[in-house]
């Protein structure tokens, strides 16, 4: 499985660290690799999105403070469902309820609980019940400005 990843530049290290970590259960593509003071989160979004959206990558992981910023970011492209996630549960259900392809993380929790979070992510299947498919086909019905 492939990952495209990202951070902002406070959360540098702690990418390596998940990547180094999780390095034997999927293939990273790192999206900032190069990160500087200056630099502005809602560039990383983009190009993991793109990632995603092109197929480069599976699954999208974006990470900064509080993950929250990455979200909205992620969530302005089209055909992006970006959860921000703060427990495994949430990483469940995003992925049962919403089919969310990336997830967003805040580098401040502990590396343990973000291994987790990702895990589980990257391992539930979307729900096949009809009530799911048709929420999140009202989510691409407001995309495409269909609904109003």
């Amino acid at each position: 499985m492939k990952i495209a990843i990202a951070t902002d530049h406070h959360g540098v290290e702690e990418k390596k660290e998940l990547m180094k970590k999780l390095e034997n259960k999927y293939e990273f593509i790192d999206k900032s690799v190069n990160n500087y003071a200056t630099d502005d989160f809602p560039d990383f979004a983009l190009a993991v999105a793109k990632s995603v959206l092109s197929k480069e990558a599976d699954f999208g992981i974006l990470m900064c403070g509080t993950g929250i910023g990455m979200s909205i970011a992620a969530n302005k492209v089209k055909g992006i469902r970006a959860a921000h996630c703060s427990n495994v549960e949430q990483a469940r259900l995003t992925r049962v309820d919403n089919d969310a392809n990336i997830i967003c993380l805040s580098y401040k929790q502990d590396i343990s609980e973000l291994i987790q979070m990702i895990n589980m992510f990257m391992n539930t299947e979307h729900s096949k019940e009809e009530r799911h498919h048709r929420r999140v086909q009202k989510i691409k019905d407001i995309e495409e400005g269909k609904l109003k």
